[in-house]
């Protein structure tokens, strides 16, 4: 049968001569993937603009239950990035973001809530005119939620540590060595706190939003179960200055 529904381009290859094999989530049927014709040829059918990773489109696919992989009859853009082509900021910020959720994304359920969440956080980091330097650590920290492991209680006198291993914040220092300090544990619960439109408030020295990011991906290894080397956050670094 044919269905049709928004999706989000993960990660495309190549397949044939002229076909690619394309990741998509989608708003209807989770995580799928989809062959596409005639994307490499003369004349391609289809732009293969459209298929470039975080890339909102709308596509109309033969779909069954019983396969992994099925072909896609069209796609149309839902959402037509304006900036993010054309800055390197913005574009190493939304590769790293879509690199850590195919990272962590699995599974061919609907998930309507992760699916907005997803696309929102993309066309935000699109549009937006505040700095987007946090960004992406706002993203890591909030799909937490969607993932199993948001982390629980607060960041207060009481409780002034946050505790990678357990996924809260405790009262005194741990034993082992995966805790934040006080001022990374604060600015950690800063960002839980602040919607992604407020997430450039939380301020970071360049060294201290690395050690940050390095600590989140130790977080997310911790909780996810064979979770990959994570590729891009170098590039990011480098972009972003940290």
């Amino acid at each position: 049968m044919l269905i049709k529904t928004r999706g989000i381009v993960f990660k495309a290859k190549k397949y044939s001569e002229t076909s690619v094999i394309v990741d998509v989530f989608t708003e209807e049927k989770g995580l799928r993937s989809y062959i596409v014709s005639g994307v490499r040829s003369q004349r391609p059918t289809v732009s293969a603009g459209l298929l470039q990773p975080m890339t909102p489109v709308e596509l109309v696919a033969y779909h069954r239950e019983d396969q992994d992989l099925t072909r896609l009859k069209e796609v149309r853009p839902h959402h037509v990035f304006q900036a993010i082509p054309f800055d390197i900021r913005r574009s190493s910020v939304g590769l790293f973001m879509v690199e850590v959720g195919r990272n962590t994304v699995q599974g061919h359920e609907p998930n309507l809530d992760l699916f907005e969440f997803l696309l929102q956080h993309f066309i935000f980091l699109d549009e937006t005119k505040q700095p987007i330097s946090n960004l992406h650590l706002h993203f890591m920290l909030h799909l937490t939620e969607f993932l199993g492991f948001l982390p629980a209680g607060d960041f207060n006198h009481e409780t002034p540590y946050f505790d990678m291993q357990e996924g809260s914040f405790v009262h005194e220092k741990p034993l082992h060595h995966q805790w934040l300090s006080e001022v990374a544990s604060a600015k950690f619960y800063q960002l839980l706190m602040l919607p992604k439109e407020h997430c450039h408030e939380v301020l970071f020295e360049r060294e201290e939003r690395r050690s940050f990011l390095k600590n989140l991906l130790i977080f997310y290894r911790l909780h996810i179960e064979n979770f990959p080397t994570v590729h891009s956050h170098e590039v990011l670094e480098e972009v972003l200055g940290g």
